[in-house]
């Protein structure tokens, strides 16, 4: 869930013919989660040329279960 959403809140970021992947994310985790509705929300703290940064919360129900920090890597696409 974590790498999924902090991949897609960079896409707006990216320039045409740039696409990202991840290099590391970090997980700390507050509770256990057995039920409910969970959410991660996030937010780009840094879009340089080839990295960038980004900060997530994951919530359960409301209640912050766990935090994340991720790394990805922005390329061009290859032309054929």
């Amino acid at each position: 869930m974590v790498d999924t959403g902090t991949g897609r809140a960079l896409y707006p970021y990216l320039d045409e013919g740039e696409l990202c992947a991840t290099i590391e994310i970090r997980i700390v985790y507050f509770a256990a989660v057995t039920s409910g509705m969970l959410t991660c929300d996030t937010k780009v703290v840094h879009r340089g040329k080839k990295i960038a940064t980004m900060e997530s919360e994951i919530k359960n129900d409301g209640y912050l279960v766990a935090k994340a920090m991720g790394t990805f890597s922005i390329f061009k696409v290859r032309g054929d």
